[in-house]
């Protein structure tokens, strides 16, 4: 369903990556397109929020330029409610945005989004009341994101996630899992365990699982125990491959209620942003947020 626009709000994060610094690109894209856009900054932590909520019923939609952080800080806030969501790149990893499918280029995007259509997807939610709208993880995942400092990320933006990644593959530190899906109790021994909503990033390239949906109603579990190398390059090449059968290294499953512990305590992700350590208690939000995405 294609959308009309007059006045949105831009959320722009100054200590994102590209924020501050794609800015005037952003703001001049909108008033090409003829839509009246007014930016503000956030100053802290859950600003962004605030912002979103005090402001959603003054504009036809609101926009975020930042990292994933900010995207789905408003993106939960507005969880049920709305307007709807644009989700521009001015992170690190832009993860939501890439999921989404929005262009690098902050003019394309702008306008692709602008013409664009508005989707309903679920969220998850963590017991903190916290939403991811792509998926959280712990073990590997996690890692790679703590292992990234923020002068890599700086200079050398998601590359430097996939050095972290590297450097996380090269020591692959099991833990076991305790993971409960609707009641169904499943443990084991994992080097990383993901909750996901979308099934796919990096403009499709990885696949993590067939049929995980955003519009679905459900989450879905992805469990990799790899016990060495050969078994995570053959785990890798499947999702570059899009091949779903069956592995002994892989478990699936879908559900709407999640607990999952671990030992030793694992950290976790939701979205690229650090949580803290497990356990963790994960439910779906059914069709809880409105964002808005290019049209295909």
């Amino acid at each position: 369903m294609a959308v009309q626009f007059r006045r949105v709000l831009l959320i722009v994060n100054p200590g994102a990556r590209r924020g501050e610094r794609v800015l005037p690109k952003a703001v001049r894209a909108f008033a090409d397109a003829g839509v009246h856009c007014d930016a503000m900054t956030t100053e802290s932590p859950g600003h962004g929020a605030e912002l979103a909520l005090a402001l959603a019923t003054k504009y036809d939609a609101i926009f975020t330029l930042g990292g994933d952080g900010t995207a789905i800080e408003v993106i939960g806030a507005l969880a049920h409610a709305g307007p709807p969501v644009g989700v521009l790149p001015g992170g690190t990893a832009n993860v939501v945005a890439r999921t989404l499918g929005v262009p690098a280029n902050i003019g394309r995007a702008v306008h692709r989004l602008l013409e664009g259509e508005e989707a309903r997807v679920d969220l998850g939610r963590l017991s903190t009341g916290q939403r991811f709208a792509v998926g959280m993880g712990v073990g590997l995942d996690a890692s790679m994101i703590a292992l990234a400092p923020s002068r890599l990320k700086r200079r050398f933006g998601f590359f430097a996630y996939l050095m972290s990644a590297a450097r996380a593959l090269v020591k692959l530190e099991p833990f076991q899992i305790r993971m409960e899906v609707d009641g169904e109790v499943i443990e084991t021994r994992a080097v990383v365990a993901l909750v996901l909503n979308i099934g796919a990033i990096l403009n499709d390239l990885i696949r993590f699982g067939d049929g995980i949906r955003r519009d679905d109603g459900y989450l879905n579990a992805c469990i990799y125990s790899p016990a060495n190398h050969r078994d995570t390059v053959r785990i890798i090449w499947k999702m570059l491959r899009k091949d779903f059968s069956p592995d002994p290294c892989i478990i699936y499953r879908q559900g709407c209620n999640f607990r999952l512990s671990t030992d030793p305590p694992t950290m976790g992700q939701a979205d690229g942003e650090l949580i803290g350590t497990a356990p963790f208690h994960i439910v779906v939000e059914p069709l809880a947020a409105r964002v808005l995405v290019p049209r295909r």
